[in-house]
């Protein structure tokens, strides 16, 4: 009788044990990831190396690509 209950009770313990774990994924793959994504910046590097985010509208473009001369120049300063 007693081996029984053992074996009721353990077989409890896993089918709430795989319910809770099922649920938990089921509810985070519900949810996703709410990771907000601002598409108004731009991912930069810093002179030191370090990663900033800039928004684009504080950038000014004149459209217009530089030469290999220019740019030989620019990184010699």
């Amino acid at each position: 009788m007693e081996e029984s209950s053992i074996k009721q009770s353990r077989q409890k313990f896993l089918l709430w044990g795989a319910v809770v774990l099922s649920s938990v994924t089921v509810f985070k793959f519900l949810t996703g990831s709410k990771k907000k994504k601002n598409d108004n910046t731009i991912k930069m590097l810093t002179q030191d190396g370090k990663l900033v985010e800039i928004n684009r509208d504080l950038l000014v473009s004149s459209g217009k690509k530089i030469s290999n001369d220019e740019l030989k120049q620019w990184i010699k300063k």
